[in-house]
């Protein structure tokens, strides 16, 4: 996760260091830009993208951190549910986005954030459960940005990323179910 911050800050780094002779040229014109053909391919870039200092630090803690308690998951279980949450983000934020560009991990770190709430109780994992307790009374807070209220926030994509958290727990949930009720013959289930 230390090396996902670290490209991340690289990548601000280069579009501070690099400025766009136009508006159009800016590293942050490769956000999703909603309801525009030009803007489906921020869908996959949004993420890798902020706007300014304050915009990555403010999200590099959490991505750390909830990176890291996903990536205790192991690195399939991260790779399925950050590719799940990443276009769910992407997808609903281009669907019913406000008019401008949306870049920033906040959407990601939303999804991630719901998943470890719900994979408890999905996995019937009493660790999981407290662990969502302790995450809930430190962070959950910042659930409230799913709703709309702060200008220049995008809680399109904090929304969608939730909702992408909730997909991504379910689809981990019925791939552990299956893996359990298909035991073989001569051994016990889980």
């Amino acid at each position: 996760m230390l090396l996902c911050v670290v490209v991340l800050f690289a990548i601000e780094f280069y579009d501070v260091a690099t400025p766009a002779p136009t508006p159009a040229m800016d590293l942050d014109a490769n956000g999703i830009q909603p309801r525009t053909v030009d803007g489906l391919d921020g869908i996959l870039w949004a993420p890798l993208l902020h706007f300014g200092w304050p915009h990555l630090i403010s999200n590099s803690l959490p991505l750390f951190v909830l990176g890291w308690l996903l990536l205790a998951g192991g690195l399939r279980q991260f790779v399925g549910v950050t590719a799940v949450v990443w276009v769910v983000a992407g997808a609903g934020t281009w669907l019913i986005g406000a008019p401008g560009f949306h870049v920033g991990a906040s959407g990601v770190i939303f999804g991630w954030m719901v998943f470890l709430l719900l994979r408890g109780f999905a996995q019937r994992s009493v660790a999981q459960v407290l662990l969502a307790v302790v995450l809930f009374f430190y962070w959950g807070g910042m659930l409230w940005g799913v709703v709309p209220g702060q200008p220049g926030i995008s809680w399109e994509g904090h929304l969608f990323g939730a909702i992408g958290g909730v997909v991504a727990t379910w689809l981990v949930a019925r791939s552990t179910r299956r893996k359990v009720s298909r035991a073989e013959p001569g051994t016990l289930a889980r």
